[in-house]
């Protein structure tokens, strides 16, 4: 076990371990923070599998890069991209096995600019992963205004190109959802 840690009542690793990852995969954690999902996925992904951890801030791939020294951890790359741009990233078109979208939808005014980057790099057949703070939960994160309802949220996501497949576990505060690119 390369990290093992329970964040604020959601756990990464228990969390990663129900979305169908393999060795081998290319996964795109966009909007990384400090990394504790991409350290649980770059785990399971290794040793062939990459991790494209992308932030627009440097504090948050620096404390990534401290998290993968102290861990050992060499299959993750960084990125400082804005993911409002299209192609922001510089991830090649249609080379990830899935992308992982955690926490970070909330904070933007221009979702859909995030998702469409999102497709872009998704392969054909690959997944969408998308996990939020739950409109109405209440508890600790951000103001009920600035959360979205699953259902909302679902019917963004698909407005952006991608298939629902299924709502998976992520807490009380929380809500996850898995899609497919067509």
């Amino acid at each position: 076990m390369i990290y093992s840690m329970e964040v604020n009542f959601l756990d990464p690793r228990s969390v990663v371990a129900s979305l169908g990852l393999q060795s081998g995969m290319q996964v795109a954690d966009l909007g990384v923070g400090r990394g504790f999902f991409a350290l649980a996925i770059a785990e399971i992904v290794m040793p062939n599998g990459v991790v494209n951890a992308v932030d627009i801030q440097d504090s948050a791939l620096e404390a990534l890069r401290s998290a993968m020294n102290a861990h050992g951890v060499t299959n993750i790359n960084l990125v400082k991209a804005n993911l409002e741009v299209l192609g922001g990233s510089k991830i090649t078109d249609t080379s990830q096995d899935m992308v992982f979208l955690a926490n970070i939808l909330f904070q933007s005014t221009n979702k859909s600019a995030i998702l469409a980057e999102a497709f872009r790099m998704t392969k054909p057949g690959g997944s969408v992963v998308i996990i939020d703070w739950q409109k109405g939960a209440g508890g600790l994160g951000p103001p009920d205004t600035v959360r979205e309802s699953s259902e909302s949220m679902q019917q963004l996501v698909m407005q952006a190109g991608f298939v629902f497949e299924r709502i998976f576990d992520t807490g009380k505060y929380h809500f996850g959802l898995l899609f497919k690119k067509p």
